[in-house]
């Protein structure tokens, strides 16, 4: 175990807080709290935090442009207008299944965005993953239980995701034009016998894999060949995702839920639901763009 300087980013208590992202333009960190239907955001010099109040469950934001942000909601992907806060779906997923949500999702380098659903109990194989690009939506895994750990390589060759409950992170070829999978998934990470589930990862520009340990009070990093190579301590059971963030993508920003604690348990893990910062040597990079056609 490693130490690093881990300091709190927002004291703002999420139920369940998930889906980080950085918009290097603005400088500002969004995340959700998915159960409550919550989207934040914040500078990362510093400020308040704003809530937007989405309606919904949503878990995943991804940039289209300078107006227009893309939000993976329990109906689908929706365009949400950022002076406004307008939201209009623009892709249904699930919809009509109030029994699922969205969950971890990415964007691939070509622009592709790859969304995870899960049911709202954790109901088993009752989500997908989705390979959504220029308007088209295909399923590409389905009889996943809670969907996870999307990340890609920074050519587009490699794509991650897990199933949590599997307790393996799974790595596929990837086709870098189009983010469609190729060939078949092979085990990256056996955490079965490790303590606590793999939840968010992201990839850095040298293949580490950096992942949000969920009831390990840990971010863990896997190097290419999938050993670990880092363990960093946090001050929370139940850390969710990772993203990087700064000028540089050289800082992790992790945000963490007390979802299914009872009070005694919360009592204990005071600071569950915070999302913090890491000051760790990463060599991050920013999100790519997503296209919606």
């Amino acid at each position: 175990m490693s130490e690093a300087i881990v300091s709190v980013f927002s004291d703002h208590v999420c139920q369940l807080g998930e889906g980080p992202s950085y918009d290097p333009a603005t400088e500002t960190l969004y995340w959700f709290d998915i159960v409550n239907g919550q989207l934040l955001e914040k500078p990362l010099s510093g400020g308040a935090v704003k809530i937007h109040e989405l309606g919904q469950m949503a878990s995943a934001i991804a940039i289209v442009d300078d107006k227009r942000q893309l939000i993976a909601t329990e109906t689908g992907l929706h365009v949400r207008d950022v002076a406004t806060g307008k939201m209009t779906l623009h892709t249904a997923i699930e919809a009509d299944n109030p029994a699922t949500r969205s969950n971890d999702s990415r964007v691939h380098p070509c622009g592709a965005f790859w969304v995870g659903t899960m049911g709202k109990g954790e109901a088993k194989a009752a989500g997908s993953i989705y390979w959504f690009f220029r308007g088209e939506l295909r399923r590409l895994f389905s009889d996943i239980t809670v969907s996870n750990s999307i990340c890609f390589s920074e050519d587009g060759t490699v794509a991650h995701y897990t199933d949590t409950s599997t307790g393996l992170l799974m790595r596929v070829g990837c086709d870098p034009a189009t983010g469609l999978p190729a060939g078949e998934p092979k085990i990256f990470v056996d955490h079965r016998k490790a303590k606590g589930y793999i939840d968010g990862s992201v990839l850095d520009r040298d293949g580490v894999l950096w992942n949000a340990c969920w009831g390990g009070s840990v971010v863990e990093a896997y190097g290419p060949d999938g050993k670990l190579i880092r363990s960093v301590a946090m001050p929370v059971t139940q850390p969710s995702c990772p993203a990087f963030v700064g000028r540089n993508a050289d800082r992790l920003a992790v945000t963490s839920a007390w979802s299914g604690k009872d009070e005694k348990q919360r009592l204990l893990d005071p600071q569950a639901g915070m999302t913090f910062l890491l000051d760790i040597p990463v060599n991050g990079r920013f999100e790519p763009r997503v296209l919606i056609g």
